[in-house]
């Protein structure tokens, strides 16, 4: 079920993407090229939600603990709603405990899905009043706290809460989600050896309080991402690229091979494994994108013959799989693939392994644009923008908050994305300067 939900929503999605890169589209198209990647996401987010219980009742689920910076994501979690409750009138405060570690180990993933589970049904289910997010630390155990002003549950109801595909009164009247948020966040929390508790009043609003146990970590230990830029071409002076995409869906070739001649990559393709085979035999590509599910011979088979070769062990194959689970990651390793790539993906997961893997150096929107297009750029530009909205740019770049200002960032609608791809590359260029000077309000 996996593959067969998650495969036409990588059309969806992708050609979505591969739209987004025209410089032909009316104001009207885009906005409704948007409403079609919105709700493409959307309905992804939940079919992951389906999985993901099916996964912790077979017993799947496991922990993928790492060291993380703890006070960036709450942070970027509080971001994530601030507005949204805002929009609505509500407000959305946060109080972090003074001895709060900022760097713990834990499984970030879990963690961040379990919260904005919290956060999101705080947010959606309160209409007035505010949302408070509350941490707390001792003896090495976590306390989280999200409390709301909302209508409350009923206690008849409060033992259902975290059962699957159950949801509560209020849940049913909006119209919305699968009733297993709650549900999949108690069962992390388990699996992290933690506990998600609730306390709830009718008429005057519920807290869910979230301890879990997490050990500390050093700064040293903690991975800084780079943030994404937007490709735009091959940089000068490189190999002419030679790409063999292996795939037996015309819509998800069609895709990938548009996406990669765009860019200037010489493409060819083969919808099976045993095409995939002759292509590479024939034209020794420098990189094989290999769908793992295919008829004739499928890609574990093929990638293990390619690999068996002399030849073949210096080619790179990144596996394609709309199988969402983390145990078939480790079975297409074992085939013999470099690396591992999940349906629905992202252009920019598609350029960084290819950049990881064959040192492709490319050519981003905000190196070819950003110092005429920041030149260009006055308050004006940022009216249609909301002045809170507005005003937490002008803050976050007060103080060098290059996180916050990403994630403000990508609320800006699509039809201004010339203007989140400059501030972007104003943050990249350290220019808070600029950014402050744009934002300010009369």
């Amino acid at each position: 079920m996996s593959h067969e939900l998650r495969t036409p929503l990588n059309a969806i999605l992708g050609f979505a993407q591969l739209l987004e890169r025209s410089t032909r589209l009316e104001k009207v198209e885009r906005e409704n090229l948007g409403i079609i990647h919105r709700s493409g996401e959307h309905l992804l987010a939940l079919i992951n939600d389906v999985l993901e219980m099916s996964r912790i009742e077979a017993g799947r689920t496991a922990l993928e603990e790492a060291p993380f910076d703890l006070c960036k994501l709450l942070d970027s979690l509080a971001d994530m709603f601030r507005l949204r409750a805002e929009g609505k009138g509500v407000n959305l405060r946060c109080a972090y405990d003074e001895e709060l570690p900022r760097y713990v180990r834990a499984d970030e993933g879990k963690l961040r899905q379990i919260l904005i589970n919290l956060l999101g049904n705080a947010v959606k289910f309160t209409e007035e009043g505010g949302v408070m997010l509350r941490t707390g630390w001792e003896a090495g155990q976590l306390h989280i706290e999200v409390v709301d002003t909302g209508p409350g549950i009923a206690p008849e109801e409060q033992g259902m809460l975290f059962k699957a595909f159950v949801q509560t009164q209020s849940g049913q009247q909006t119209q919305g989600g699968t009733g297993l948020g709650l549900a999949i966040s108690q069962q992390f929390a388990q699996l992290m050896g933690g506990k998600i508790a609730v306390e709830s009043q009718p008429g005057v609003g519920s807290t869910f309080r979230l301890d879990l146990p997490v050990a500390l970590a050093r700064a040293d230990e903690v991975s800084r991402p780079e943030g994404a830029r937007r490709v735009i071409g091959l940089a000068k002076g490189q190999p002419e690229w030679r790409i063999l995409v292996v795939e037996d869906g015309a819509d998800s070739r069609r895709l990938l091979c548009r996406l990669l001649e765009s860019l200037g990559f010489q493409v060819r393709e083969a919808e099976d494994g045993e095409e995939g085979i002759a292509a590479w035999r024939e034209w020794r590509p420098h990189l094989i994108w290999m769908d793992m599910r295919m008829p004739v011979l499928d890609g574990y088979e093929a990638t293990k013959r390619i690999k068996g070769t002399s030849e073949g062990q210096e080619i790179k194959i990144i596996a394609l799989t709309a199988n969402a689970f983390e145990e078939d990651r480790r079975q297409v390793l074992a085939a013999g693939c470099d690396d591992f790539v999940r349906k629905p993906f992202r252009e920019e997961e598609v350029f960084a392994k290819m950049r990881e893997h064959l040192g492709v150096d490319f050519v981003y929107a905000d190196e070819e644009v950003l110092s005429e297009a920041a030149a260009e750029l006055d308050s004006d530009a940022l009216a249609e923008m909301p002045e809170i909205w507005r005003r937490e740019m002008g803050d976050a770049a007060s103080t060098a908050d290059g996180e916050t200002l990403t994630v403000l960032i990508e609320q800006i609608p699509l039809e201004q994305a010339g203007l989140a791809r400059t501030l972007t590359g104003l943050v990249q260029d350290f220019r808070f300067d600029e950014i402050m000077r744009l934002t300010a309000l009369p």
